[in-house]
């Protein structure tokens, strides 16, 4: 038996029709796309784990190491000015396309994880004590689940979790339930990376700030997929990726009011973070450098910009309009295909399709599918409880990307019916 959710469920009926994307031409804008896997046309479906980048990131580095690279935020050479003047631009188009109210709420990272273990470090363990209590939700990244756990050792809070419905639907009165006088931070995901949930994420910051309780929310599977205004949503703490939404490696982001910014203790030292050394006595740098310690990834910032304006440049609610109906006809795909379960079925969702066939493990899938140039991600995904919630060792999970097209969806279910040959 097949599991599906009806198409007209994928799709928001309420908003506004936006111009489709050319996606023929933005696939040009992708050199890897252009690249053949074993004789075959590449079909990149693992964008949930990582974009591909469009060629203005990619010379956007080129540039900077053949022209203009320097160290930055200490020389007065002219080199140094340059690149700082372009990683300090970044920090500001970063503030634009999340709607922040200040540059000085952009703290740059090595990724989300590093941002939501900088929350756990300087702005939690300094407040909890024995008997509090954080709450998370069951369908957490392990990045938003392992820092908290480790804080809570560190105090001797607690870590709660809201649990997630059949469909992966998190269950919003067990949530209002669990926001209780202990509560000292909600951690919450925006779009779940194993089941494609969209949260309702406005709704779960409306009733933490009644309670009084600050709420971080995990953005990476959001950002790029998804309009996001931190000031519109009101969240205290949004945290995504660079390398998810068109960018570079190493490069992450954490919004942060900035009221909470400035309150908050250092969590590593070095270079670059401080006013005054002396071996007495040391006093620190205002937000963001107050957390931005070390030579940072220069170049990942520096390209961060452009990979936002490209997003920009593209629109995206157009962005998501495709996507939703690259999953609509994935889903509907699925149907037809015997055995085949989708793991996630809530009817508002990202471009996430993962599931599992009663014949063969999600590794094999994944193995046959590469011999036919199709790249899925199979596993856990960093979400065991998930697994374990579903019942299930693992899923197939194949992620949509604006530039993924049609015939790329048929492409993976051709694959997957080379699957039921060899193992139905």
């Amino acid at each position: 038996m097949s599991s599906a959710v009806p198409l007209d469920a994928l799709r928001d009926t309420h908003a506004p029709r936006v111009e489709p994307l050319d996606v023929e031409r933005v696939r040009q804008d992708f050199p890897i796309l252009q690249r053949k896997i074993r004789g075959k046309p590449l079909v990149y479906l693992d964008n949930a784990a990582s974009s591909q980048r469009p060629r203005v990131v990619i010379e956007a580095i080129r540039k900077l190491y053949e022209q203009d690279y320097a160290n930055i935020h200490r020389g007065v050479h002219t080199l140094s000015q340059v690149a700082t003047e372009a990683y300090e631009n970044s920090r500001d188009k970063v503030r634009q396309f999340i709607g922040a109210a200040d540059r000085r709420e952009i703290v740059f990272t090595r990724g989300t994880t590093e941002s939501i273990n900088l929350v756990a470090n300087s702005f939690a363990r300094p407040r909890l004590q024995p008997g509090d209590e954080i709450l998370i939700t069951a369908m957490e990244h392990h990045a938003n689940i392992v820092p908290w756990q480790l804080v809570c050792e560190q105090t001797g809070a607690r870590l709660r979790v809201a649990p997630i419905s059949d469909e992966g639907i998190l269950r919003m009165e067990e949530f209002a339930r669990l926001l209780t006088p202990r509560t000292r931070l909600v951690a919450a995901v925006h779009v779940s990376n194993a089941l494609g949930t969209i949260n309702p994420i406005r709704r779960m910051i409306e009733l933490a700030h009644a309670a009084g309780i600050p709420i971080l929310i995990d953005g990476a599977q959001a950002a790029p997929h998804l309009r996001v205004n931190v000031q519109q949503l009101d969240c205290d703490f949004y945290a995504f990726s660079g390398h998810k939404m068109c960018g570079p490696t190493g490069i992450g982001v954490l919004y942060g009011k900035l009221a909470h910014l400035e309150a908050m203790p250092p969590w590593q030292g070095g270079g670059d973070m401080i006013n005054v050394v002396t071996f007495e006595k040391t006093t620190y740098n205002d937000p963001p450098q107050r957390f931005e310690a070390g030579t940072p990834n220069i170049e990942g910032g520096i390209a961060l910009a452009p990979a936002i304006d490209y997003l920009l440049g593209l629109g995206m609610d157009r962005i998501a309009a495709w996507e939703n109906e690259l999953l609509a006809y994935a889903t509907q795909c699925a149907a037809d295909i015997p055995g085949l379960r989708i793991i996630g079925t809530a009817p508002c969702k990202a471009s996430v399709l993962s599931f599992v066939l009663d014949c063969a493990h999600p590794h094999d899938i994944g193995t046959i599918l590469d011999q036919e140039g199709v790249a899925i991600r199979t596993g856990h995904h960093c979400a065991q409880p998930v697994m374990q919630r579903f019942n299930v060792p693992a899923t197939a999970r194949a992620s949509f990307s604006f530039y993924n097209t049609r015939e790329e969806v048929d492409a993976l279910f051709r694959g997957l019916r080379k699957v039921l040959e060899v193992f139905g």
